[in-house]
């Protein structure tokens, strides 16, 4: 029986305990701040916070490039022999390192890499679904397995709001006027993954207890999550009384595991401090 083992990129922000536990193997995407680059992973959250309070910047994130993926696919097949890698890939629309990761496959056998035109919580919720299925279905053939994973990529429905939009601003990622309105409005937008592009599709206006509050509500409406998982995306900052009230409420819907994920330095660095994301899988 052939082993599969599983990859994706830091960029899922999949926590370390669950990848050990499920054999998960994650490559480093890039983060370089003050002239030096980083492993994402290796950069603690707090010194980019830190970082842009002393600078009014914020370091820039790089994609792992195709010479990385080799070595690292190579590294996999020492580890596990004959075994066939099955990666779940950040998605290409925000990124080129879908394309990189194509670029090294083509001196591999029995390597598949399906595109998860998602990020963060959305891209680990299907490498947990992928998880979840090879513990049902241990001998299952790699080629089905992944058309069951490419089967719930749409299905993955990931929505956040940043933290502040300060961070934003620092990327570029909004106005001057943009910025200077919302922040005098306090209105944060609503950002999702629509096939594979971050995209701005609502406004919220208030504190962030409120926002998340609405947020929540808003995507257990628009979306039918099957209720076994649910995951939430938190940046250092989210107060922890946010926390426990999108607990009860995750409880209310009849949510049987909720799993909270810190955001990783990659995504931080985009969404800033105080930030707050969910997703699922919908049925």
């Amino acid at each position: 029986m052939t082993r599969i083992i599983l990859s994706t990129e830091s960029g899922a922000d999949l926590p370390k305990e669950l990848a050990l536990e499920h054999d998960v193997q994650v490559v480093p995407m890039h983060v370089i701040m003050d002239g030096k680059d980083y492993l994402d992973g290796s950069l603690p959250v707090q010194e980019i916070y830190d970082y842009y309070a002393r600078t009014k910047k914020i370091p820039s994130t790089t994609s792992t490039n195709s010479h990385e993926y080799h070595e690292f696919f190579t590294k996999i097949h020492t580890d596990f022999p004959d075994c066939t890698i099955v990666h779940i890939g950040y998605t290409s629309k925000a990124s080129s390192s879908f394309q990189n990761a194509v670029i090294a496959a083509e001196e591999f056998d029995n390597l598949y890499l399906i595109d998860a035109l998602n990020v963060t919580g959305g891209l680990a919720a299907i490498v947990m679904y992928a998880v979840n299925l090879l513990k049902q279905e241990p001998t299952i053939e790699p080629g089905r397995l992944v058309e069951k994973i490419k089967d719930i990529v749409p299905k993955s429905k990931l929505a956040f709001v940043p933290g502040s939009l300060d961070f934003l601003k620092a990327g570029g990622r909004v106005s001057n006027m943009a910025y200077l309105g919302g922040a005098l409005l306090k209105i944060k937008p609503r950002i999702e993954l629509i096939d594979g592009n971050l995209v701005s599709n609502k406004k919220y206006r208030g504190i962030m207890s409120r926002v998340s509050e609405k947020l929540i509500r808003d995507y257990l409406n628009q979306y039918d999550i099957d209720r076994e998982q649910l995951y939430l995306i938190y940046s250092i900052g989210l107060d922890e009384g946010i926390k426990q009230r999108i607990d009860e409420i995750a409880i209310e819907h009849g949510f049987k595991n909720v799993n909270w994920m810190q955001a990783g330095a990659m995504i931080s660095t985009h969404s800033g401090p105080g930030g707050f994301g969910i997703a699922g899988i919908e049925s």
